[in-house]
């Protein structure tokens, strides 16, 4: 089954994924570490020598410090939104880091529920959640390192938020860390914010140090952790059993494989018709000839079947099962409004929509 619902490229770039996350944890990669660090190292440097000739300038004489941390803030937002295109995904592996992990959150999103993160029901705020989802969403709107921390704050502050009003309403006992950072892993795999690894990245390079700190230091930590637990993520992370997560991943990867093709399909029959202006009467002609390929003894009589077709037969019945298992897996993990139109279309197809005698 796992050889028909993921591609060898998809594949590889996760082992590759992996793989680059283990060389730069072996210590032999610390020369490579201060490469990437050299830059945010050097912006750093920057700041705090600029901090002082403000300080030090005539302009700036008896300025406060709220004065101060407006210019510093200022000349951050200046520098980082002239040198994003520069800094920000900067490295290759910065992008396929990003797609796996947004890849990874997609399949999630199909079949975990809060209780598998053993978040209480209590906790359990869909109004408050869709919030924090929304504020963490527009993290890539942005392009200077404290706006996107900015964005991260009013998502943990809104999950915050909700568990004051459940400690006071429900007289819930507060557990810090073990009730914040699962509804918090909960929100960013629902919210899937893009390029997560490189914003993170972003801010910790070069958001201002001396306003990475406080609450917005452990904010951000959360994020980081919240991150590094989803990429990590399997069965035995969660309260379920493995051969359930697998069976659930097996079926979202086919869910999003059958989507793309869906679509591709959609696309194809557009273009197909826009640049013909005939009815598209075309494209079932090629869907019919797809299955005919794909199956070619549709329109056989037992009596022309040699002895050569049995093993080819075979092939084609344990694929056809294995799709038909995986499909039907899928289906099931579907929302019941997603789920009836598929239904529906395949009770239309079983009339003979597909396989029709010729002439009709």
């Amino acid at each position: 089954m796992e050889g028909s619902t993921s591609s060898p490229a998809s594949s590889s770039q996760s082992l590759a994924f992996y793989d680059f996350l283990d060389r730069m944890r072996n210590p032999a990669s610390l020369d490579l570490l201060r490469s990437i660090k050299s830059d945010g190292k050097r912006v750093q440097e920057f700041f705090s020598t600029t901090e002082t000739a403000i300080r030090d300038h005539p302009l700036w004489m008896g300025a406060t410090e709220e004065e101060i941390d407006c210019a510093m803030e200022g000349l951050e937002k200046y520098i980082m939104t002239k040198l994003f295109s520069r800094t920000f995904s900067a490295l290759p592996e910065d992008g396929r880091i990003d797609n796996d992990i947004s890849e990874k959150m997609c399949l999630l999103q199909t079949f975990l529920k809060p209780e598998h993160l053993d978040i209480p029901a209590l906790l359990r705020n869909e109004a408050s959640w869709l919030l924090a989802e929304k504020e963490l969403r527009k993290i890539n709107g942005f392009k200077s390192p404290r706006e996107k921390l900015l964005c991260i704050m009013n998502c943990c502050k809104v999950i915050n938020n909700l568990l004051l009003n459940a400690t006071i309403s429900e007289n819930h006992v507060p557990a810090g860390a073990d009730d914040f950072l699962p509804v918090l892993i909960y929100v960013t795999i629902k919210a899937n914010p893009p390029q997560l690894h490189s914003n993170l990245k972003f801010i910790q390079l070069y958001r201002w140090q001396a306003k990475l700190v406080s609450e917005a230091a452990y904010y951000f930590t959360n994020l980081v952790s919240a991150m590094a637990f989803i990429v990590d993520l399997n069965a035995t992370s969660l309260s379920m059993d493995e051969d359930k997560f697998e069976e659930n991943m097996e079926a979202a990867k086919l869910k999003s494989k059958l989507k793309s093709e869906e679509y591709q399909m959609i696309k194809q029959g557009e273009a197909k018709c826009s640049s013909s202006g005939k009815m598209c009467d075309e494209i079932e002609e090629t869907r019919v000839m797809s299955l005919e390929s794909n199956y070619p003894y549709m329109e056989a009589q037992s009596r022309e079947l040699k002895e050569r077709d049995v093993d080819r037969l075979l092939s084609l019945y344990k694929d056809l099962v294995l799709k038909y298992t995986a499909l039907c897996k899928a289906i099931d993990c579907l929302p019941v409004s997603e789920k009836e139109p598929i239904i529906r279309r395949l009770k239309k197809q079983e009339t003979g929509s597909l396989v029709a005698p010729q002439g009709q």
